[in-house]
């Protein structure tokens, strides 16, 4: 799958929708991504960011409907995707340090993989805060920011 071809189909249902728009295609990380610059960004992001998700998993089906397992194509608005993804990672920053200041762990809402690894990537190397994502195969898990030392002090109990 090319990203040229992904772009043009992008630019065919866009232009069925009857937008003025501009594509740009990168690459960062290996991903590729189509970010799409309109005066109509509202339109095409929709609440919460479920029109740009419908419109991405409509690409993709496109696209890789005679390719299973090909990769995806991101699709991204006016740079939204990456303003969320701050916005979020701040929030979540804001609960670990209500956990630094309590000592007491915080269970975040169910999120999506690439969330959790957002979450789990944030507060790697954070030496006071780590997370613990439940078990199971539920498409949305939670994951619980907790003090390290409270961590290290649960794995000493079980040892003899």
């Amino acid at each position: 799958m090319s990203l040229q071809r992904a772009r043009e189909t992008l630019e065919l249902m866009l232009g069925h929708l009857g937008l003025v728009f501009e594509v740009e295609e990168m690459e960062p990380a290996g991903r590729h991504v189509l970010n799409v610059h309109t005066r109509d960004a509202g339109r095409l992001v929709g609440r919460d960011g479920h029109t740009l998700e419908d419109l991405q998993y409509l690409l993709n089906r496109i696209l890789n409907r005679n390719e299973e397992g090909a990769a995806n194509v991101i699709v991204d608005v006016e740079g939204y995707r990456q303003k969320e993804k701050q916005d979020f990672l701040g929030r979540v920053r804001e609960l670990a340090d209500q956990v630094r200041r309590t000592g007491e762990p915080y269970a975040l809402a169910p999120m999506n993989s690439f969330d959790r690894r957002l979450v789990h990537q944030a507060f790697a190397e954070d030496p006071e805060i780590a997370t613990q994502s439940e078990d199971g195969a539920a498409r949305l898990k939670q994951i619980t920011l907790v003090p390290r030392r409270s961590v290290a002090s649960q794995s000493e109990v079980g040892k003899p």
